[in-house]
């Protein structure tokens, strides 16, 4: 069933949208606002405007300045703003790299992020082969599942002993063995790809290589992935991987990244 333009407004939730038109507000500001001039502005009274500036606050989206109790905008909400950015300059730059792997090796490449403990794959290269895998754009996988998320977990990771991962619906026997997956994640992260096999689906093999910021940060994991029967060790050994790694290394330098 189709939504419209109409059924999307009933759907609003009130507070929720003055809240956002709240933090805009203050972003367009000439001056800081207050509790006082922001009531005035939407028609609200002082403590129903105090209350969703609380929330904001709480959320680090708004800071409030206390010698004058005036509002601007807080460091998360910067934070967000930089992620979306970078997300956005990730696809924009990835994508020239990724045609040229894609065209090279003639298999599908995605680009990929990560979200807590999951993997999602934000953009794809596509294949002219005849036989090839279901398209997962826009897909989460658990991170332990697939070669974009140990590599990307890999780099972020020193210590994951002992650390829980969260549950997202997943049964608890479906959680690696710790150690074993330290163990892995060691090894990712010395010889600097990933390599899996079946954890995005039967006879698929993904290689992943991570892509870093100007502060060594990974923001994202070039991965490609095919069949099996077209993944010898010999062709990724010789070819797939040292390609990749160069792809990531030279989308890696347009965020400033400078290998030591």
């Amino acid at each position: 069933m189709a939504i419209t333009a109409t059924d999307k407004c009933s759907y609003t939730v009130q507070a929720v949208a003055t809240a956002m038109d709240m933090l805009e507000a203050i972003t367009d500001a000439p001056s800081p606002p207050t509790v006082q001039s922001l009531a005035l502005k939407f028609g609200l009274s002082r403590s129903k405007t105090f209350r969703l500036l609380a929330t904001l606050e709480s959320k680090g989206l708004v800071e409030r300045e206390d010698f004058s109790g005036s509002y601007r905008l807080g460091l998360h909400a910067v934070e967000l703003a930089q992620k979306f950015l970078k997300s956005v300059a990730l696809l924009e730059y990835g994508r020239p790299v990724m045609e040229k792997l894609a065209r090279q090796h003639d298999e599908a490449v995605y680009m990929a992020v990560a979200k807590g403990d999951e993997v999602i794959f934000l953009d794809m290269v596509d294949s002219a082969q005849p036989v090839k895998a279901v398209p997962i754009v826009g897909k989460h996988f658990p991170f332990f599942t697939n070669a974009s998320g140990k590599i990307i977990k890999a780099q972020e990771l020193r210590e994951l002993a002992g650390k829980p991962f969260k549950s997202r619906g997943r049964k608890k026997n479906n959680i690696p063995d710790m150690e074993l997956l330290q163990s892995e994640l060691n090894a990712i992260r010395t010889r600097g790809f990933a390599v899996d096999i079946g954890g995005l689906g039967d006879g698929i093999i993904s290689v992943a290589v991570a892509v870093k910021d100007y502060a060594g940060k990974v923001i994202g994991a070039l991965t490609l992935l095919g069949p099996s029967f077209r993944m010898a060790a010999s062709r990724l050994e010789e070819e797939i991987i040292p390609s990749m790694l160069e792809g990531a290394e030279l989308l890696s330098m347009k965020f400033g990244y400078a290998r030591i």
